[in-house]
């Protein structure tokens, strides 16, 4: 509004006013001290201008004079241009200015009103209620230039700014604000530059739903007991700066559902108490800084985020909520700060979910969630070790889900695979160190066969040759073959027909024998290390029993190690 319209429309309400200074006449003795000092600019003291604690004669100040005044004044009694400034009154009466224009000052400091205040509606500069006791303060619909001041004051009946607009603060430090029958502090759909609580005792609690503040709404050390289930209702709110409940002592729930917070939202130190409930309930919230819980902030009750967006995580351990008082479902932040980053502890922090008390058996993007910020903040393994156990739980619940006896006994056993062979698809190297495991066991199996000569060529044409065959005979020892008739055999004492074999010059052009590539070549089918078509166990030989049943198992485990690691890196088993 610009001067011109200011003087303008103070020139009429003064013109409207049908009161007249003779109308209070004969004036009390503090009016009469406040009509002579009127003009002085300064802060008027009625007697040692302290809060009075019962209704002396030189202090009281009738409500209707004092409006009178505030309204302008008459002619020769104007209010000076800083406004009507009072302070250590007894206000006997009901001061109403519902729907009043001021456009001065209002200070009545350290004041006792036997009334609850009326600015209902009322357009005004600044109001200051500073170290002021007063029934209640009703003004909803308030537009104030300026701020409104309750500094330490006290207030037995609550204060109503609901849907006010104020250009300044809401300035409550210290005050202690008391409604039995309803929050003490209603200011739904209120817009203001801060909300300021700062170690203030506000019993009954407060609604700031809808509310559009420029700034921050402050209210670190304060104490908040609700007699209702709700102790801070901010839902929706608009923040444009920070809500700070550093220290500050709550029973009751603290509600952001929805709100929008430009800066952070800082509950260090905070203690809110809620058990079985909701300590504070942030779902769908858009905090674009920091969410701090630490300093020994205790909830007692749940600590729903879900749907939430989080700049960073500012926490520690031992402020996370007890098991069962925290969901996550599809809440989205960007990093940790100055808390734990390392995979057993998160997990231990989303263990804390219990998505059965909500009727879920489970949810999985609180797990992708976090392997995202740890491969974002470079801690791949911790994201992989995230995301094992994400596979782990959510194959559990479906497990569970699964009616059919038999088909569950299935899914057991495939997960059971998946899970020590691939980490369900996460760890698919783990297939590889398998193999590895596979082919060592292999070489260490086929080298016991060979030594005991429990391996043996793999050709018809060689086992029916008398080199092969005379071999098998201790020499000294004759046996009729059917091509050459009685034979010599060739074995030297207790040397075994493979041994034997390899002495002979007809063996000299025969693949020589190596169990580390006949295991790897048994283990790996996309490989021909070309020992398997040459050699072949012997189960008529010491060890030879073992070694074949090992060789069918090697194989049927090589096909499936294979397939499995493929499918693993291809991401076909890892749960959508």
């Amino acid at each position: 509004m610009t001067s011109d319209w200011s003087l303008g429309a103070e020139a009429a309400m003064w013109a409207a006013s049908t009161a007249r200074l003779d109308d209070f006449r004969p004036l009390l003795p503090a009016e009469e001290e406040i009509v002579a000092r009127l003009q002085s600019g300064n802060f008027d003291r009625l007697g040692d201008g302290i809060l009075p604690t019962e209704p002396d004669p030189a202090r009281i100040v009738r409500a209707t004079f004092l409006r009178f005044l505030i309204l302008g004044g008459e002619a020769g009694c104007r209010p000076h241009e800083k406004g009507v400034l009072v302070r250590g009154a007894w206000i006997s009466e009901v001061l109403d200015l519902e729907a009043c224009r001021v456009f001065r000052d209002i200070g009545l400091n350290d004041c006792r009103f036997e009334a609850t205040p009326i600015l209902r509606a009322a357009i005004i500069n600044r109001l200051f209620l500073d170290g002021s006791r007063l029934p209640g303060l009703q003004a909803e619909r308030l537009e104030a230039r300026g701020g409104v001041y309750l500094r330490g004051a006290e207030v037995e009946g609550g204060i109503d700014l609901d849907q006010a607009r104020l250009g300044g603060n809401l300035e409550c430090d210290g005050a202690t604000i008391r409604d039995r029958g309803g929050y003490a502090l209603l200011g739904r759909s209120l817009e203001v530059r801060n909300v300021l609580l700062r170690g203030a005792t506000i019993r009954g609690g407060i609604n700031l739903a809808g509310a559009v503040l420029a700034a921050d709404l402050d209210a670190a050390g304060a104490t908040i007991p609700a007699f209702a289930r709700t102790a801070l209702d901010a839902t929706e709110i608009t923040c444009n700066g920070s809500i700070i409940l550093r220290n500050a002592h709550v029973t009751g729930e603290v509600r952001l559902t929805g709100s929008a917070i430009a800066g952070d939202l800082d509950c260090s130190g905070t203690l809110v108490d809620n058990a079985g409930e909701a300590a504070v309930e942030a779902s769908r919230a858009a905090i674009k800084g920091a969410f701090f819980l630490r300093r020994d902030a205790r909830l007692d009750g749940t600590l729903a985020l879900t749907g939430a967006s989080i700049g960073t995580i500012h926490d520690e351990a031992a402020s996370w909520p007890k098991p069962g008082d925290l969901l996550l479902n599809r809440c989205r932040y960007g990093a940790f700060i100055d808390g734990p980053v390392d995979a057993d502890s998160r997990l231990d922090w989303l263990a804390r979910q219990r998505p059965e008390r909500w009727g879920e058996d489970f949810w999985p993007q609180p797990y992708e969630q976090l392997a995202a910020v740890f491969r974002e903040m470079g801690h791949g393994e911790d994201a992989r070790s995230v995301l094992v156990i994400k596979e782990r739980l959510q194959r559990r619940a479906r497990r569970a889900r699964t009616e059919n006896a038999v088909w569950r006994g299935m899914l057991s056993v495939a997960d059971g695979i998946l899970g020590i062979t691939l980490g369900y698809g996460r760890r698919p190297f783990l297939a590889f160190i398998w193999l590895i495991c596979f082919w060592l066991a292999g070489v260490a199996i086929f080298a016991y066969a060979e030594r005991h000569g429990a391996i043996m060529p793999n050709s018809a044409v060689v086992l029916r040759a008398p080199e092969w065959t005379l071999c098998g005979i201790e020499q000294g020892e004759q046996r009729p073959l059917v091509a050459s008739g009685p034979s010599q055999g060739l074995a030297a004492p207790g040397q075994n027909q493979l041994a034997c074999f390899r002495q002979r010059w007809e063996a000299s052009s025969y693949p020589a024998f190596s169990p580390w590539m006949y295991s790897l070549d048994t283990l790996l089918p996309v490989l021909d290390m070309g020992q398997r078509t040459f050699w072949r166990p012997n189960p008529t030989k010491p060890g030879g029993r073992v070694a074949i049943n090992y060789f069918y198992f090697q194989s049927v485990v090589g096909w499936a190690l294979s397939l499995l690691a493929v499918a693993g890196f291809s991401g076909l088993v890892k749960s959508s």
